[in-house]
């Protein structure tokens, strides 16, 4: 925080000076604007406002990502992402009720019950899909019922981080 400088170069002595002090004179230019060519304008601080993405509008497509998979990339124009996060998950969604896995439902009876409703749920609409398909209950007593229970949790956490990965592009950071 303290550099020291010579006060008197022939004697040795050094005195110390803060920092912020010998910095005060030189302008502060931040990494975009040392960055930029000198002929380009420095950009206005409105332009840097609407430059920045917003987080609210960043918020709305990862909670549009989570109700509908794959939406948020929809919104985002990634058209490839988009439809693989769909069909992938609702595949997962389709194999798992097909197979029996169990749907957690809310307020589970240990920790566990309620890890795999949040893990359920991460599917966002087609949880609901999941339990509607479910119409004769879960059967987990065969092997085919328990990598079911599986195949929904891991849908729902894919769609959850899809859903992230959204936020993340809309947000401006590199997806």
């Amino acid at each position: 925080m303290f550099e020291e400088k010579p006060a008197n170069p022939a004697a040795g002595e050094t005195q110390e000076e803060p920092l912020a002090a010998q910095s005060a004179a030189e302008p502060v230019t931040t990494e975009e604007e040392s960055s930029r060519p000198p002929s380009e304008p420095a950009p206005s601080v409105n332009d840097r406002e609407e430059a920045a993405p917003s987080a609210a509008r960043a918020v709305a497509v990862a909670l549009a990502g989570w109700l509908l998979p794959g939406l948020g990339h929809a919104l985002l124009k990634m058209w490839g992402r988009a439809l693989a996060i769909f069909l992938i998950v609702g595949f997962l969604v389709y194999l798992g009720a097909g197979m029996r896995g169990n749907v957690f439902v809310p307020g589970g009876e240990d920790a566990f019950a309620r890890l795999g409703y949040v893990a359920d749920a991460g599917a966002g609409s087609f949880y609901f899909a999941a339990r509607a398909l479910e119409v004769s209950g879960s059967d987990v007593s065969h092997a085919d019922g328990d990598y079911g229970t599986r195949f929904l949790a891991t849908a729902g956490v894919l769609n959850l981080l899809a859903a992230l990965h959204a936020y993340e592009a809309a947000r401006g950071r590199k997806a």
